[in-house]
């Protein structure tokens, strides 16, 4: 059943959702607010972009053009209505494809920035997949893996440009390899625990294409206090 939710605490920011599906989570909150944006950023694609909260978030913090791309066709359509009653259509572009059979006809070095909020588990022989498409595409490599994603950046990024993912930190050695096999230099990386006293269980990192070395390790990030609620931290990206 679709829903329409208000996105987070933004003043007539509207988000639809279905209740058969993926809801947005802290995931794609993060990531829009850990990626370097500058003035000078034009164009940004996002891959995977599910019901496009990270587009939508991305459009409040800059004029840049934003092209979103997603494989699942009712998904896609969530998200095409989410900008569309948000009156962002000028702004943001999502394409129903896989971007694996498109992203060859962008032009090579056009995009300032890339995100992505990709599946995080390896497909293995005993994975526990689930039986709903939408969520075995979401969660799973079926369809994209960290391969895919910095093997885009290689060619999509320009000198410079920023390739940021939010993932889990038990793949932070894979995806920093897999950085460096495609000449994509690590930059930041952030680690965000669910409460003090407990082990990280989200990873957001940042590289830069044929960028110079220099990593750096921000402080971490605190979700909920030991009452559970959110931290003020987290409230204020609520706002």
């Amino acid at each position: 059943m679709e829903v329409i939710n208000y996105l987070l605490g933004f003043k007539d920011y509207y988000i639809v959702q279905d209740t058969q599906m993926f809801s947005f989570s802290l995931d794609s909150v993060l990531l829009p607010n850990f990626v370097t944006i500058n003035k000078n950023v034009k164009k940004i694609l996002d891959i995977g972009c599910g019901n496009a909260p990270i587009p939508l978030i991305l459009s409040t913090k800059t004029k840049a053009e934003i092209i979103g791309v997603e494989i699942q066709k009712e998904v896609y359509e969530l998200a095409k209505k989410s900008v569309a009653i948000n009156n962002l259509d000028n702004q943001i572009k999502i394409i129903n494809q896989d971007i694996n059979e498109i992203y060859n006809d962008f032009l090579p070095d056009s995009f300032d920035i890339i995100t992505c909020n990709p599946p995080f588990f390896k497909v293995k022989k005993d994975s526990n997949l689930n039986k709903s498409d939408y969520k075995t595409i979401a969660r799973h490599e079926v369809t994209l893996k960290l391969d895919d994603i910095f093997k885009i950046a290689r060619k999509l990024l320009k000198n410079d440009g920023y390739i940021a993912i939010v993932h889990r930190p038990e793949r932070l050695l894979d995806i920093i390899t897999t950085m460096k096999k495609y000449n994509i230099q690590p930059k930041k990386i952030q680690f965000v625990y669910p409460k003090t006293n407990m082990d990280a269980n989200i990873l957001l990192v940042e590289g830069t294409k044929n960028g110079k070395e220099g990593l750096k390790v921000l402080p971490p990030i605190y979700t909920h206090l030991e009452n559970g609620e959110y931290t003020d931290k987290i409230k204020k990206y609520f706002e």
